[in-house]
């Protein structure tokens, strides 16, 4: 059965590949009609005159003649008139590349806000640029690249209308950035082989965005409504490149690596082991639409630790995927569902067993179709069996923005025993709602699970509708998900249930020393099969935008609880309140979040009430101070009390993370993050020196260690190093 679903997998690659190689039926012409919302605002790209050096300093002749793009057009604030700081953006192009330049004037005296060098920044903290591309005119996927003040990189992938961006994606691209009295200027080296567009393209769709922290403002060149960000692709303007683009070539990325470890498990008392090994990632363009993802014996001992959580929730914690393999048109896979019942979490492969070897081809067939196929091998571990993973997905774009999707996901066992049969399938459907204004959206799925026995009530279902406009944000949702639903390669927070939630915000906007403020009510209903409730939870909260973009929020929560299994608030794993109690409690809470312009900030959420059986209050927050551009100290914190009456001592969970992040020029890195947890009863440390000696080519030095917070004696550590570059 594993050798067939390969066999399928391999068929469906060769047979998709050679039909969009020879069939590459998207074409723009000079005819193309452009249905974006500020198709009015059109910027024509000319081809460079003269040769443009990457340096910061505009003074060649193609910029001298290149169109500008001004009077930026004011979000936050509010989003009526143009920013008061003046903005040019210039842009031009030969056969291999497109050019940026960019001019942001600054007479406010001051520093600008710039947190750190340290590729793809956060976009609060710094003064930056950013660009939005759709570069297919779907309004639906894009590239986003910019700029800090600091001259510090962003790129990233664009999902969801450009409500999601990923950062985790990284290609090769050149900028430099200089600051001035009065303006900051960079210049940006976009090579075309690095984005997906199709071919005879002459056409695509873009904004530009300005945040300027010491103004207090967000600006783009196309306008965009107050409650969107400026990363909406529905409101991007249009750019027309006066003679078609160079013919996508077949790309080919070749990315080795080597790596050697040691590592002592003192818990397991396994000794000091030392390994060193290699595998290899490679990218390959089978069209200007498609893209083939290989890697061998992936190695992910890179990639940045999770931020721990104090957890006094009864189900699973979500952790984000970090590792690169898996974040090209993500969305293709992980946009199904919610985000609590969704068939396919890509975190879910690897991390019990390493991988062996994995393929992923995404990309676009036509206008309006995008096909995702995933086939990847775990290896066999004293814990389990190899397993193949492979998930497949199709989507149709169908009216202004909205598409029909559908999924199927299979794990299988290798090697099983004769008399055993180990699977677990799901096929799944989903429609995604998006108006061309995006005032509404929306999403309708049926999700349903096979497994050995197929027992019944093996189903997901969910339907959710929002309205968005300046002053009421509105949203409705429904989920149905059967006792017997298993989707093992996704995350389902809980089985059995029914759910109804409505909620609605109105928010007035004032535009004063407060932005906007206004009452927010939502209402979270979750019924047993026959509809009988188990649970809700209601919150009632006000919240205040302030001018220097700091926000407060508070109000009241209360709750019902009837426990559909035994639980331990304490987590302490000795006492239990049993299934079948009920419980009513509430409390009341504030929020807030500081302004990012000041070096220090902060934000922090506190609450207190009844909690179960007793009381409980908390705070949880994080500190930032920064001596810009070079070190960036943050520390996270959590202190979370208990008192729950007999049997349950009281119960005390302090969470301290402290992370120092060091970047000495733009590309050496260095950050130290220690996470002191008293609720798992562990501290972690985790050092990570990063060189990047070359575009996308990094060696790294990693050093973790975890030690029990009673006696502080050493439960593992590890120390790693790791060569990467990427050849293309």
């Amino acid at each position: 059965m594993n050798r067939t679903f390969s066999w399928i997998f391999i068929i469906m690659l060769i047979f998709n590949a050679s039909s969009a190689v020879a069939n590459e039926v998207f074409s723009l012409k000079n005819d193309t009609v452009i249905e974006t919302h500020n198709k009015d605002y059109v910027y024509v790209v000319k081809k460079r005159n003269s040769d443009i050096k990457i340096d910061g300093v505009i003074d060649e002749a193609a910029w001298q003649v290149a169109q500008k793009a001004t009077d930026f057009n004011l979000v936050l604030p509010i989003d009526s008139g143009f920013a008061a700081q003046p903005s040019e953006i210039m842009m031009t192009y030969d056969d291999k590349a497109l050019y940026v330049a960019q001019v942001f004037y600054d007479s406010i005296p001051g520093k600008r806000i710039m947190e750190s060098f340290r590729p793809d920044f956060i976009f609060s903290n710094n003064d930056n640029l950013l660009i939005f591309f759709d570069t297919f005119l779907d309004q639906t996927n894009g590239f986003s690249f910019g700029v800090s003040a600091s001259g510090a990189k962003w790129d990233g992938l664009m999902s969801n209308g450009g409500v999601k961006i990923s950062l985790m994606w990284d290609i090769k691209w050149e900028s430099k950035t200089k600051n001035y009295a009065d303006k900051w200027v960079s210049e940006l080296r976009i090579p075309f082989k690095s984005v997906r567009y199709p071919a005879d393209s002459k056409m695509w769709n873009v904004n530009f965005s300005r945040l300027d922290l010491k103004s207090n403002e967000k600006s783009s060149w196309a306008s965009v409504p107050r409650q969107f960000p400026t990363a909406s692709l529905a409101y991007t303007g249009v750019m027309k490149f006066d003679e078609p683009l160079p013919k996508p070539r077949t790309q080919l990325s070749f990315i080795p690596y080597v790596f050697g470890s040691y590592a002592n498990d003192y818990e397991a008392g396994t000794g000091a082991e030392y390994r060193k090994d290699f595998g290899f990632d490679a990218k390959v363009g089978l069209s200007s639409s498609l893209n083939l993802d290989l890697t061998y014996n992936p190695d992910f001992s890179q990639v940045e630790v999770d931020r721990q959580i104090a957890n006094i929730d009864r189900f699973e914690l979500l952790f984000p995927e970090k590792r690169q393999f898996f974040l090209e048109n993500s969305d293709l896979f992980a946009n199904y569902g919610y985000e609590s019942v969704t068939p396919f979490f890509s975190r879910r492969i690897g991390l019990d067993a390493p991988v062996l070897a994995g393929a992923r081809l995404t990309g676009k067939i036509g206008n309006n179709l995008r096909i995702g196929l995933i086939n990847m091998t775990t290896r066999e571990t004293g814990d389990f069996l190899a397993r193949n993973f492979t998930v497949a997905s199709v989507q149709q774009k169908v009216f202004a923005r909205s598409n029909f999707g559908f999924i199927f996901v299979n794990k299988e066992y290798f090697n099983q025993p004769a008399d055993t049969t180990m699977f677990n399938r799901v096929f799944g459907f989903d429609y995604n709602l998006a108006s061309g204004n995006n005032f509404w959206s929306g999403k309708f799925f049926y999700h349903r699970s096979f497994q050995p026995g197929n027992p019944d009530k093996q189903y997901a279902q969910g339907a959710t509708l929002a309205y968005n406009t300046t002053h009421i944000q509105a949203r409705v949702s429904q989920t149905s998900v059967g006792q017997n639903y298993l989707a093992e390669t996704g995350y389902v927070r809980r089985t059995g249930y029914n759910f109804l939630g409505p909620e609605i915000t109105y928010l007035f906007v004032p535009n004063g020393q407060i932005v906007s403020h206004g009452p927010s009510v939502e209402n979270e209903n979750y019924f047993d099969a026959d509809y009988r409730k188990i649970e809700h939870e209601n919150t009632f909260s006000y919240k205040l935008e302030f001018q220097n973009m700091s926000h407060l929020q508070f109000g009241y929560k209360d709750f019902f609880v009837e426990l559909q299994d035994d639980f331990d608030p304490t987590h302490s794993g000795d006492r239990y309140l049993p299934t079948g109690s009920s419980y009513d409690f509430g409390g009341a809470f504030v929020a807030y979040m500081s302004t990012r312009k000041n070096m220090l900030s902060y934000s922090f959420e506190a609450a207190k009430g009844s909690y179960y059986t007793g009381e409980i209050q908390y705070i949880d927050g994080i500190v930032g101070y920064r001596i810009q551009p070079f070190i960036n100290l943050t520390m996270n914190f959590n202190y979370t009390y208990m008192d729950l009456g007999d049997p349950f001592e009281r119960t005390k969970f302090l969470l301290v993370g402290p992370k120092l992040d060091v970047t000495f020029t733009d590309k050496i890195f260095w950050t130290t993050f220690v996470q002191y947890n008293e609720q798992i009863e562990n501290m972690n440390i985790n050092m990570r020196l990063q060189w990047r000696y070359q575009p996308v080519s990094d060696i790294y030095l990693v050093y973790t260690d975890n030690y029990f917070t009673g006696d502080w004696s050493s439960r593992n550590r590890a120390l790693v190093l790791k060569i990467t570059y990427w050849l293309n």
